[in-house]
């Protein structure tokens, strides 16, 4: 496709399912001329296109999810074997690859074995007791673990080390598109800055949301669209007044999964809006769909910080209670009559 775009006609990336849907006779012998028909008509809408320097962004934060991926898993085996030992230092460590856990782990690999001695090597910040410690530590470790062990932790080194160049490369990558900006526009640092300023989104996601996007938010007509274009919008499938499965649609997954992973980070802020919507939520339609729900205001967020060039304001956790009182009190006549009572309401002048 980069190279197509190279030469001097205006190249369209269309979704093949949109051109489904629009009527005609299109078979193999003229669908070429038909999909050229449906073009000079404006029946195509183009998708959206990154230039290359977003493309090639892209691919780099792609690829290092993709790693960390791999190194979760690298982790997820050194606690496997662990566990096939015994020893359950997963239970008394959040992370067993933190400063603490790495010297029990290295440990190991040379040949420790004393439960006191890997017990010893704890760091202060370690809440678990020394009986814990001991306990999740004794064992039956042989020589086939030290070797797994060993194997996984240099694979985890590894990946680790081409993570830090690949974030080296982001930086500079980053640099070199602002010395390119014209006059008026904001630099791509600043826009990542802004948008850092949302609750769960941090300087790693930002770029990697941006990558997906883009800055310029003049391509989407409103939020909605661009929440659509990502997947998160829930389809509306009804049909003779019965609701079916309104399942996400695809949409962007590599954004998607950053944008849920960000609203789990956000749900754990006190005192936030996003918090205050995930546990709305919850109760009726359940975590899944809280998430997503949350993942939504957080990219609807994101489109108008791109498109005010502003920072991010959060509603605050009581803006649900700053709602009108007749919204409030029909909302709670509607569960008073799901439990079996018949409401009637009267203003508190009248009643007296």
């Amino acid at each position: 496709m980069e190279i197509l775009g190279e030469g001097e006609f205006e190249l369209t990336v269309a979704n093949a399912a949109h051109i489904k849907n629009v009527p005609g006779r299109k078979t193999d012998m003229n669908d070429a001329m038909w999909i050229a028909d449906l073009l000079a008509c404006g029946l195509i809408k183009a998708s959206f296109v990154p230039s290359e320097d977003i493309q090639e962004l892209r691919a780099l934060t792609r690829t290092r999810k993709q790693l960390v991926r791999e190194q979760t898993r690298h982790v997820q085996r050194i606690e496997k074997t662990l566990a096939e030992a015994n020893i359950k230092l997963g239970l008394v460590i959040s992370d067993i690859m933190g400063a603490s856990g790495r010297r029990m782990i290295e440990a190991m690999i040379a040949g420790v074995r004393q439960p006191r001695q890997l017990a010893e090597l704890a760091g202060k910040q370690i809440k678990a007791t020394p009986k814990e410690l001991y306990d999740a530590l004794h064992g039956r470790l042989t020589d086939h673990h030290r070797f797994l062990l060993g194997l996984h932790l240099r694979q985890w080194d590894g990946l680790d080390e081409t993570i830090r160049k690949i974030d080296r490369e982001i930086d500079q990558r980053i640099d070199r598109m602002d010395t390119k900006v014209g006059a008026g526009k904001a630099p791509f640092r600043t826009s990542i800055e802004l948008v850092s300023t949302v609750p769960g989104i941090s300087t790693v996601a930002a770029p990697a949301i941006l990558s997906e996007i883009g800055c310029d938010m003049s391509r989407f007509a409103t939020a909605g669209h661009l929440v659509s274009w990502s997947g998160l919008c829930s389809g509306q499938n009804e049909s003779a007044g019965k609701r079916k499965s309104s399942r996400l649609r695809k949409g962007a997954p590599w954004l998607k999964t950053m944008l849920v992973q960000c609203a789990w980070a956000a749900k754990r802020k006190k005192d936030s809006y996003y918090r205050a919507q995930f546990f709305r939520l919850q109760n009726k339609r359940g975590p899944q769909k809280a998430i997503c729900a949350v993942a939504a205001s957080i990219l609807t967020a994101v489109y108008h910080i791109l498109k005010d060039g502003t920072e991010h304001h959060d509603l605050g956790a009581s803006y649900f209670d700053r709602r009108p009182t007749e919204v409030k009190a029909h909302r709670l006549v509607a569960r008073l009559k799901k439990l079996g009572f018949t409401v009637q309401l009267q203003p508190t002048a009248e009643a007296a």
